[in-house]
């Protein structure tokens, strides 16, 4: 255990857990926070969609730049981004409730834009652009990744993850329903985010071989912070290594696989993306959840999901393939997202009991993936646009999601559930393709 403790796994997980924890303690109360600021749930969509469309952008630039100044760095910069709006986030609480415009129509229903949601709204965007941690994190867990170890590495990866969402939630009505209300929440959530600087500056060291660090990590001097300089680390046929050659997004749909990958990436996050539209509505609206219910709800889900990336992932990673384990997964996805739709408390455990398996033995897996395409010196690249592929299926399904569950109502997880069954039909097809070529090679 001890051991663990101090591997060179532990501070990249420890930071993942803490980044998420920060997160998570705000997800259940935002639907609550948006509707007493003046939105509804079309303005709940829209803020939604703002982090990944502003990540969209900033995660490919910060990927590129993890793979030219170090992982390290990277995660400095985009973790003193998330204070940042987290203190944003806070100051919309002060600010006197201002109308700004309002709108009432078919398609957005009543809303009312007020001074606080439109400095949420800019928090979300800070947040957005410098929210490549997520895929630097999973380029750093590549870094220092065997074939051997893979697996099981991404599924601890999922594990903290899990966990964030296992806690966060948990607390989150809990913390809301104090004398401070909702402040309280996003105060944890600043204080988190300050706790991960310190263990990225502090813990975390540098997982591209390449890179000498030149100075201690600083922001005082911007050139200083940069300053990196660059070993002789090349290996036969390492031409990819060489700054001219990598890191465009044409370059990196040339690598083999990666393609296929990043349109399983999409088609998952637009899927999830109409879950997490529908939900908050469906809980507060129709069976009138409150922020605590909802946490638990949640909690529920990533504690089931923390157990299956942990143990039960590590013994199934040893007995079936990455690409049986996202088959897996991606039908079970399938099964929960049908039941998801079917409007009756019971059935809804059962759902999302179905989504934290196969969610907890899709992703990890899909992650393993995308992890063995390319090398160290693209692999911050590879998973930035894999980000990028995310960010932009979240933006349209948040906002779809929310539109349409006005529209159609539960009826949405419906269309998720489809999306899942094609994940399994694409995912199968692409083993079949690689099996054949296996066959047909000579020797």
């Amino acid at each position: 255990m001890f051991a663990f403790f101090k591997s060179r796994i532990f501070p990249i997980l420890l930071v993942n857990f803490i980044g998420i924890l920060g997160y998570s303690v705000v997800m259940p109360i935002l639907i609550f926070i948006v509707t007493d600021f003046g939105g509804n749930g079309f303005i709940y969509g829209i803020l939604g969609a703002t982090y990944p469309f502003f990540q969209f952008i900033g995660a490919p630039i910060l990927g590129r730049l993890s793979d030219k100044i170090g992982r390290k760095k990277v995660l400095m910069l985009s973790q003193s981004g998330t204070f940042l709006a987290w203190l944003l986030f806070l100051l919309a609480f002060i600010l006197p409730n201002t109308e700004l415009w309002g709108q009432n129509t078919e398609i957005t229903g009543s809303y009312l834009m007020t001074l606080p949601l439109l400095t949420i709204f800019l928090a979300r965007i800070l947040d957005g652009f410098t929210g490549g941690n997520i895929s630097v994190a999973n380029a750093y867990m590549s870094d220092i990744s065997t074939d051997e170890d893979r697996n099981q590495n991404f599924g601890k990866m999922g594990a903290s993850t899990s966990l964030g969402f296992v806690i966060g939630p948990a607390f989150a009505g809990l913390l809301a329903s104090t004398i401070i209300g909702e402040v309280l929440p996003l105060l944890i959530a600043a204080a988190i985010s300050l706790i991960a600087i310190i263990v990225i500056g502090f813990r975390l060291e540098e997982s591209v071989p390449c890179i000498v660090d030149t100075g201690n990590i600083s922001l005082k001097n911007v050139r200083r912070f940069f300053q990196v300089e660059h070993k002789d680390c090349f290996t036969e046929g390492s031409d990819a290594l060489l700054p001219e050659n990598r890191n465009g997004l044409k370059q990196v749909l040339k690598i083999s696989g990666v393609p296929i990958l990043y349109l399983v990436y999409f088609l998952t996050f637009f899927a999830f993306s109409l879950f997490y539209a529908g939900l908050p509505i469906y809980a507060s609206g129709t069976l009138n959840w409150s922020a605590v219910d909802l946490g638990l709800f949640l909690a529920y889900s990533s504690l089931i999901m923390f157990f299956v990336q942990g143990p039960v992932l590590n013994r199934l990673s040893k007995i079936f393939s990455s690409h049986a384990l996202v088959l897996m997964g991606s039908l079970l996805l399938a099964a929960s997202f049908f039941l998801l739709s079917q409007q009756q408390l019971v059935l809804l455990y059962i759902a999302i009991t179905f989504l934290s398996l196969g969610n907890g033995l899709m992703w990890p897996s899909f992650m393993a993936l995308l992890s063995r395409a390319g090398n160290n010196s693209t692999q911050g690249a590879i998973q930035g646009y894999g980000t990028s592929m995310g960010s932009i299926a979240s933006m349209f399904g948040l906002v779809i999601g929310g539109i349409l569950f006005e529209k159609i109502t539960t009826l949405v997880f419906m269309i998720g559930g489809f999306i899942f069954l094609l994940i399994a039909l694409l995912i199968a097809s692409k083993q079949f393709r690689s099996k054949k070529v296996k066959v047909l090679l000579p020797g």
